[in-house]
């Protein structure tokens, strides 16, 4: 048997013992684009306000890498800083990932577990990942047959996944997002046969092939208008692959029909390109440095992965919190990457980690949800959030995991008046004020975890 089909006979093995290493060195990370225009639409600025109410939301990579819990798409891109398997050339390494079409079938598929773990967890907005850049599509496609719905899940009444996925999640009451990739490596009118693919561009220079290329606007423009036609109102179109455009795909076209139709307000988020369809900017695996006043959201994995990957250790309940709180007083909102299974569910690890995380924003959600930033927002590990009209302060004392919750917590500026109240238990909280250093009295027996206080601030 040779070695290609080895691998294909049994997934594991090898690919499995290389996978921390490529997850934490094969992902390519967006950095954040350098400014913002706000929209003019009425309605995208409305349905923008809600967003930023929101604060938690989840994002699902799931697709072909999930079967052998790999890095997503980018160990078939052939470029300097991505390692593969070393017994395989690259031709041979690609002909194995589309391989993983003809066996993937994810038997246990269960979108309403999903919805379920994630509703638990006190998220409120969701993106699926319909297209990922090996262009392996979650939808059942008009245009392509590389999709979950023309493999061994093609007899199963819901091999159309994203619709039941948005679906799911539409009956819990999400805010609910579309994410997919503008590039397609799988599509020949991207990386065409005739040539190599030395990179994560197209493979041929436009004004040679200007037909390919042409093809290749023509079929992205149809699938992304397919999405927003046939699989129900979306709040978020969320687009990847920040080395296409959506200028060049004719994004304009596909969301002026989409916001005129059933997408009213549609926000739109072309990652990293600068302009009027970046509704919302999305750092990647980092919390920009400072507060920022315009709408953001910081995207970042529970574990090392955006994917499921084998023996993945999991931030703890404490840990995303802490996250949270830290990039909702910075003004964005938290988008946290979780990978179902291979077999179509959330695995038992993740909704441990998930379910404290919903216990705690369930006591102390208050100082996250619907607030707003307020000027002084960071003191040591006290993180401040207001509500809207500005008067009513949050401090979010966010424990490092290796620590114990301190009998006095301090910090300087915001200074209180009248009743201080833990949120946690709704308890009044003793206070003092010298000067502007304010010193709050914790009650003995707390749960050794991150507290949330709420106080008015002194004009």
């Amino acid at each position: 048997m040779s070695g290609l089909k080895k691998c294909m006979a049994c997934i594991c093995g090898f690919v499995f013992a290389c996978q921390v290493y490529a997850q934490e060195e094969n992902s390519f990370v967006h950095e954040q684009s350098d400014g913002y225009e706000w929209p003019t639409d009425k309605a995208v600025l409305e349905k923008l306000e809600k967003w930023q109410d929101q604060k938690f939301g989840v994002l699902f990579h799931w697709g072909l890498y999930s079967v052998p819990g790999i890095v997503e798409s980018w160990q078939i891109c052939s470029e300097g800083w991505i390692t593969r398997p070393g017994e395989y050339t690259y031709e041979g390494y690609k002909e194995w990932y589309w391989g993983l079409a003809n066996v993937f079938n994810p038997t246990a598929f269960n979108p309403e577990q999903w919805a379920e773990v994630m509703k638990d967890a006190g998220m409120k907005y969701m993106i699926f990942t319909t297209k990922h850049h090996d262009g392996f599509c979650m939808f059942d496609s008009k245009y392509t047959d590389f999709s979950i719905a023309k493999g061994p899940f093609a007899d199963n009444s819901r091999r159309d996944v994203a619709r039941y996925v948005f679906d799911a999640f539409r009956e819990k009451d999400f805010m609910i997002g579309c994410y997919f990739s503008k590039p397609d490596w799988h599509c020949k009118w991207f990386w065409n046969p005739y040539y190599a693919t030395p990179n994560r561009m197209q493979n041929y220079k436009r004004e040679q092939h200007p037909d390919w290329w042409k093809k290749y606007q023509d079929f992205t423009k149809n699938q992304l208008t397919e999405l927003m036609e046939d699989y129900g109102q979306f709040d978020i179109l969320w687009l990847d692959g920040g080395w296409i455009t959506g200028e060049e795909v004719y994004l304009d076209d596909v969301l002026s029909k989409a916001r005129s139709g059933k997408q009213r307000g549609l926000i739109a988020v072309d990652r990293t390109i600068k302009g009027k369809n970046e509704n919302y900017q999305t750092p990647e695996r980092s919390i920009p440095d400072r507060q920022i006043n315009h709408p953001w959201e910081s995207c970042i994995t529970l574990s090392h992965s955006w994917a499921w990957a084998p023996d993945a250790k999991y931030k703890t309940s404490n840990q995303v919190v802490n996250i949270l709180a830290e990039i909702t007083a910075k003004g964005g909102c938290l988008l946290l990457g979780v990978g179902p299974t291979p077999e179509g569910i959330i695995q038992p690890e993740v909704e441990e980690s998930l379910k404290g995380v919903g216990k705690w924003l369930r006591a102390n959600g208050k100082a996250i949800y619907a607030t707003r930033t307020t000027p002084h927002y960071h003191d040591g590990n006290v993180w401040f959030t207001a509500d809207k009209d500005g008067n009513t302060l949050y401090a979010v004392y966010a424990l490092p995991d290796d620590e114990v919750l301190p009998g006095t917590v301090l910090w300087t500026g915001n200074v209180p008046e009248g009743d201080m109240i833990l949120l946690g238990d709704g308890r009044k909280l003793r206070y003092k004020v010298v000067g502007e250093q304010v010193t709050v009295t914790l009650p003995k027996g707390l749960k050794n975890e991150s507290i949330a206080l709420q106080f008015t601030r002194k004009r």
